[in-house]
């Protein structure tokens, strides 16, 4: 059988051997935008995420989608950039000008300035082009189905202007096995310091989410680190009483609190979860129990196929009687004989939670079909659902 990624680069590096870093190519598929282009204005409306005046990503927000005529477009952008943006070339590997920018910040549309990409999700995919594991928000990306040059690829563009990008294929990292490649002369580059200057006039009344659960006397909260987060929180997302699982960090200071840090393997940090639940429905001892089900407490600074401190099975007690609680739910794991080696699960007193980035909430449930999802996060949901059927909910 054919390997669709060894037939996609035999392609690329033909294509490659065509094109210089001149405009040559990018002014043949010029031609491709002029038609596109003078097909008339567009007046659909698309739900996109912005940024507002204190730099922060809200949304998503409903706005009309940016549609220029050919004219307008030539008169705003370069003959490279709008023969890439708008006519759908692509510029020559290793020439790109964004390929090996590592400063912090934001990658922007070309075009219309939509927020596209964000630094902590690039990454060095060794193609010639600028990778990213994940949109800033999938809603500001569209995918279309490509045919072109004798190979079915997937087409990536602005969900606002729809300006080419590049494509995406699914030979990529941690967290999504995604790759998206992109061209640099569809991107506009925006440090993380200067944001502000990003401001969308329709984000003016649209506030970000908030990251701290709401006070609530009948709602309290435990923190557990049981290896990827998203696996612990597809487990406790089913639990009765249970009504909030955030993904996150703990063990680690601030500065370090971002998946691109933590992953590294040495800023303190455990991938974990903050579950909020309703004691009266719940107990602190039973979601211990949930815990110690839904992995392995044995396996240190690991779990699964992922490996080092930053999967560790840690227990992040916030008081003394959460702390006995755990010692007390150690003691019982042991003495079952569950594991033919001992719990090497951390209690470590709880200092603060920082939330994960966005895109990692709630993955499993939106990502059931993700081969990491499928593979490790489903099998563990379906051995508690089996353990406590009375105590976990079935649904999607």
């Amino acid at each position: 059988m054919k390997n669709p990624l060894l037939v996609w680069l035999i392609g690329v590096f033909a294509l490659a051997l065509l094109q210089g870093c001149d405009s040559s190519h990018a002014e043949q598929a010029a031609a491709t935008g002029d038609k596109a282009a003078s097909q008339g204005k567009d007046s659909s409306m698309v739900r996109v995420h912005v940024f507002n005046s204190e730099g922060k990503l809200v949304g998503p927000i409903e706005m009309p989608k940016v549609v220029k005529d050919d004219k307008e477009w030539r008169k705003q952008l370069t003959a490279e950039q709008y023969a890439i943006a708008r006519g759908k070339g692509t510029e020559r590997a290793f020439c790109g000008t964004l390929l090996d920018n590592h400063t912090e910040g934001v990658y922007t549309c070309i075009c219309c300035g939509l927020p596209l990409f964000s630094s902590d999700s690039k990454f060095n995919s060794g193609t010639g082009w600028p990778s990213f594991f994940q949109p800033i928000a999938k809603e500001n990306v569209a995918e279309h189905s490509d045919e072109s040059h004798g190979m079915v690829r997937t087409e990536i563009l602005c969900a606002r202007c729809d300006g080419h990008l590049g494509h995406v294929f699914e030979d990529g990292p941690r967290p999504t096995g995604l790759r998206f490649c992109l061209n640099s002369e569809s991107l506009a580059f925006t440090p993380s310091d200067q944001l502000a200057k990003l401001a969308d006039p329709a984000a003016a009344t649209t506030q970000p989410a908030a990251t701290q659960p709401a006070a609530d006397q009948n709602k309290a909260t435990a923190v557990f680190a049981g290896g990827c987060f998203w696996c612990t929180e597809a487990v406790f997302e089913r639990v009765k009483g249970v009504t909030d699982v955030e993904s996150g960090y703990a063990g680690g200071s601030a500065e370090t609190a971002n998946y691109k840090a933590v992953c590294g393997g040495d800023t303190g940090h455990a991938e974990a979860i903050r579950v909020t639940y309703d004691p009266s429905q719940v107990s602190y001892e039973q979601l211990l129990e949930f815990f110690f089900e839904s992995h392995n407490p044995t396996q240190l600074n690991a779990q699964g196929p992922d490996s080092g401190t930053q999967y560790r099975s840690a227990i992040f007690y916030a008081n003394e009687k959460e702390k006995e609680a755990a010692q007390a739910a150690i003691r019982k794991v042991d003495a079952s004989k569950t594991y033919s080696k001992p719990v090497v699960t951390t209690l470590e007193p709880l200092k603060a939670f920082y939330p994960a980035e966005k895109y990692h909430q709630d993955y499993a449930r939106q990502n059931p079909d993700q081969p990491y999802i499928r593979y490790n996060a489903l099998p563990k949901v379906e051995k508690v659902q089996k353990k406590f059927p009375d105590r976990t909910t079935h649904g999607s």
